[in-house]
């Protein structure tokens, strides 16, 4: 997603002194190439957050190595790259509120790359299912989508973050201009379909731990864009009647 951070600069209308003025052009274009790259510890901390995330599915693989999977390796590589690909859409969920309490604007930095992190552990997360489960057996899935409801909107989730990700780049968000602002509010909608699939998934082994937990983190996110939301209309329809 690219970055909020478009904030215009105020001319200064006072008239320095000769020597100065080269002193305050570059002080502008100081002042400008950070407010560009952000702070020196950004690329470092990017980074950091690039190599963590590698975590879920370094461990796959380790685990695989040393013969820790388990009794069925399939059913533990689904389970962990479905319950990682639920974490990084909170965390991406997040970055906003986060931002907006702390006054940490770098922190939507962050934002476009933890959502393809959680598209990344989707992508995983489906391919084991239809290849290593099913074996591409498309009777054997539509099957499953009748018998299994969460199957269901565990596609529909994973089909909603499709156009997310294609158009994460800022150059799509400048061809697509308001539009994809509209287009990246089906993020909300992912976050309610992957909680389904989650709740319905554990219900039918009566272990709703982890949903309820993961379902009341999304409440709280979605339920403070709601809020910040009927807040702005609030006080514009306020704006509005006392300009009449």
């Amino acid at each position: 997603m690219p970055d909020a951070e478009m904030e215009q600069e105020m001319e200064s209308t006072t008239t320095p002194q000769a020597g100065a003025l080269p002193r305050a052009r570059a002080a502008q274009a100081g002042a400008r190439a950070a407010s560009a790259t952000g702070p020196r510890w950004l690329p470092w901390a990017k980074a950091a957050v690039f190599v963590a995330a590698w975590y879920p599915l370094a461990r796959i693989v380790l685990f695989g190595f040393t013969g820790q999977l388990g009794a069925n390796p399939i059913e533990f590589i689904t389970r962990s790259t479905g319950l990682w690909t639920l974490v990084f859409l909170c965390i991406t969920l997040a970055v906003t509120p986060l931002r907006r309490l702390t006054g940490w604007n770098v922190l939507i930095r962050f934002r476009r790359m933890l959502g393809l992190y959680a598209f990344f552990y989707v992508t995983l997360h489906f391919t084991t299912y239809i290849w290593f489960e099913k074996w591409f057996d498309v009777a054997a899935m539509l099957k499953d989508v009748g018998k299994r409801p969460f199957i269901t909107v565990g596609f529909a989730a994973f089909v909603l973050l499709i156009p997310l990700a294609v158009t994460s780049t800022r150059a799509m968000a400048r061809r697509l201009g308001r539009r994809w602002q509209t287009l990246h509010r089906l993020v909300y909608a992912i976050g309610v379909l992957a909680i389904l699939h989650f709740w319905w998934m554990k219900a039918g082994k009566h272990d709703l731990v982890l949903p309820k937990l993961y379902g009341a983190i999304m409440l709280v996110l979605l339920g403070w864009r709601l809020g910040v939301w009927l807040l702005a209309r609030w006080r514009a329809s306020r704006a509005a009647a006392g300009a009449a």
